[in-house]
């Protein structure tokens, strides 16, 4: 069995062990970038990179990202995010500041189409993918060798109409407190409203059509039964509305009329890896803030 080692690029999380990132949402207002901005200054950060956005400058939301340096980073984070929580309450701030130096851990949920996962573990064998895979999950055995082959953990655990209920007990417990992303890599099962709210904005999903158009079964024979001229994917958190959730990134291609079935799922197969593989570079590198059912995306 061939063995697939990760090559030994330098990730980002170590050339920046004193970086960190700041998301922040609250009410818009006058003062709230100085405000952030005065405050790691006064404690020595240094600010290298800051992305704004406002739904309405009167009355709307404000959506902050902020990297900043910061000497001794993991012995002052503590420290800093006490004397920041004041400075916070004063704007009414929803905020996380995260440790670039410690890599998110994914957990990959699969069925039998392996194309989504093989693009992840692609990039993260390159390096692009800056996370820890810590396991992957399926309703399946097919993968297990081909995961393991990367020093992945691979748990199969069967899922029928009878056992639902056991088989998301078991994914609970191994999946734990301890992950910080679930990546439905074509995991084709209705996650429940009680697995959800385990992970509620960590689970991203991503649907074969560009949304909200096709939802649900069969949404390559919808498009070609509708003559369709561009087919897409839809890269998107879950809730308890299926297909309904917070959109982190779509894209498309055109297509013809002479298009068969099998040409637009091989097609639709090369969108949904690449946008599954963009949302999930957005999320473990923080860009993503969420309010109601929408996203902010900080990408550029």
């Amino acid at each position: 069995m061939e063995l697939h080692v990760k090559k030994n690029a330098t990730s980002a999380s170590q050339a920046h062990q004193n970086r960190a990132r700041m998301l922040i949402s609250c009410p818009d207002g006058p003062g709230i970038v100085a405000a952030v901005s005065h405050f790691l200054h006064q404690h020595g950060a240094n600010i290298v990179q800051s992305d704004q956005y406002t739904m309405d400058p009167e009355g709307g939301m404000f959506f902050m990202r902020v990297e900043f340096d910061l000497a001794d980073l993991e012995e002052r984070l503590p420290d800093l995010e006490e004397k920041f929580a004041p400075v916070a309450a004063t704007f009414s701030m929803q905020w996380e500041i995260y440790n670039v130096s410690r890599k998110k851990r994914l957990a990959i949920f699969v069925s039998k189409e392996d194309h989504c996962l093989v693009e992840l573990l692609w990039q993260w064998q390159a390096g692009d993918l800056d996370a820890e895979i810590a396991m992957v999950v399926s309703n399946h055995p097919d993968m297990k060798e081909y995961v393991e082959s990367f020093g992945i953990p691979y748990h199969h655990i069967p899922v029928t109409a009878d056992t639902k209920q056991e088989a998301e007990q078991r994914q609970l417990e191994v999946v734990g407190s301890d992950i910080d992303v679930i990546i439905l890599a074509r995991y084709m099962q209705i996650i429940s409203p009680t697995f959800i709210e385990h992970y509620r904005n960590r689970i991203i999903n991503i649907h074969h059509s560009f949304l909200p158009a096709f939802v649900g079964g069969k949404p390559y024979a919808q498009a070609y039964e509708r003559g369709v001229k561009i087919i897409g994917a839809t890269a998107h958190y879950v809730t308890e509305v299926l297909d309904g959730g917070p959109i982190i990134e779509q894209d498309v291609q055109r297509v013809s009329h002479r298009d068969d079935v099998s040409e637009l799922k091989r097609i639709g197969r090369t969108i949904e890896r690449v946008v599954l593989a963009r949302a999930v570079k957005w999320h473990i590198e923080d860009r993503i803030l969420v309010h109601e059912n929408k996203t902010v995306v900080f990408n550029g």
